[in-house]
């Protein structure tokens, strides 16, 4: 894949992001990795996007050093490839601060698996991180952040789960490419809603059975799935 080629999916990958309405004004970030040339194209720092162009994403290497573009990479650029390095399944980030995914990470609470819509997407609850220490804060902020995130995985799988919410902060998302990656992040944010809601209503409600929970996610995603077309 050429570059202009990468840049062009990565653009509108974040564009789509704004057009769901998971982003106010520069609130968020998309990037893909061609794991081929071992580079990462990802959306500008501080650049509105509605002001956004193709030649503005810029592409970096897996040590954050520009590659080619003029402006500034996000500011999240060393979370995005923290993740590359350490999720060698998945080729696209996003991170946004939408609202109810956000409201989940600053209450430092994982989404519990409520019900089926959930299920079919991510398997148990979406995990939330351990909150920073200061030690963390004082190192590399944004390097520190995808730690956090690849901490909270050491025992689970990223394929299985594509989404994570940083404590005191608000989620991340991934997939095999930059869209799948908005779309985690667009189906996260319902299934926080949800979750809000169905607490709301009832404070007291437990976690979907486990058997249940198998049975959604495996018809979609298992090796026997059923769920689609071929």
């Amino acid at each position: 894949m050429s570059y202009r080629e990468l840049k062009e999916q990565v653009f509108e990958a974040n564009m789509e992001l704004h057009h769901r309405k998971l982003v106010v004004y520069t609130w968020g970030n998309v990037s893909q990795i061609d794991r081929d040339k071992g580079v990462v194209a990802i959306k500008p720092s501080g650049v509105a996007y509605e002001d956004m162009k193709v030649d503005d994403i810029v592409v970096v290497d897996l040590d954050n050093n520009v590659v080619e573009g003029k402006m500034r990479p996000s500011s999240d650029t060393k979370t995005h490839t923290h993740l590359y390095r350490h999720f060698e399944s998945i080729g696209g980030v996003t991170h946004t601060h939408s609202t109810y995914a956000t409201a989940w990470a600053q209450a430092q609470q994982p989404i519990p698996c409520y019900g089926t819509t959930h299920a079919d997407y991510a398997y148990g609850d979406i995990p939330v991180t351990a909150v920073m220490s200061d030690e963390q804060i004082k190192r590399d902020y944004e390097e520190e952040t995808g730690v956090q995130i690849t901490d909270c995985f050491k025992d689970r799988s990223p394929v299985e789960t594509p989404m994570c919410i940083i404590a005191g902060h608000a989620p991340f998302t991934w997939g095999k490419d930059a869209a799948q990656s908005v779309y985690h992040a667009v189906v996260l944010e319902e299934m926080a809603k949800m979750a809000y809601l169905t607490r709301t209503l009832r404070p007291d409600v437990q976690p979907l059975k486990q058997a249940i929970i198998d049975k959604h996610y495996l018809r979609k995603h298992g090796k026997n799935a059923y769920y689609g077309q071929n």
